[in-house]
């Protein structure tokens, strides 16, 4: 892979990473504990918000699965093996990568 290429992808990926972290401070308020006070919030409002609660969590995990395929491409770029195949060892297409950089197989190993 191109060094200039692969420059450019993991200066994408800090910034993944940089938003990401954003996202978790902001994601936090809405994971808090759901209040049982029933005067102070109705049953549908607070079923909403265990709702809302539940999604927040749902998000906040689809963010750490995320972090974890960057830290995977950032340790593929460290050791020389990004932009190939982790089955096959062919190199993956350019554009695939552009798509998401944090594919780690070629699009034939991740159809069969």
């Amino acid at each position: 892979m191109d060094k200039d290429r692969e420059a450019a992808l993991r200066t994408r990926l800090e910034a993944e990473l940089a938003a990401l972290d954003a996202e978790d401070a902001l994601g936090a308020a809405g994971q808090k504990t759901v209040e049982l006070d029933q005067t102070s919030v109705g049953r549908l409002s607070r079923m909403d918000a265990m709702q809302g609660q539940a999604m927040a969590k749902a998000t906040g995990v689809r963010r750490a699965q995320r972090r974890q395929r960057i830290a995977a491409a950032f340790a593929r770029m460290d050791d020389g093996a990004f932009g190939y195949c982790a089955e096959c060892g062919d190199e993956i297409a350019p554009a695939r990568l552009d798509l998401d950089p944090t594919v780690p197989t070629c699009i034939g190993c991740a159809a069969g």
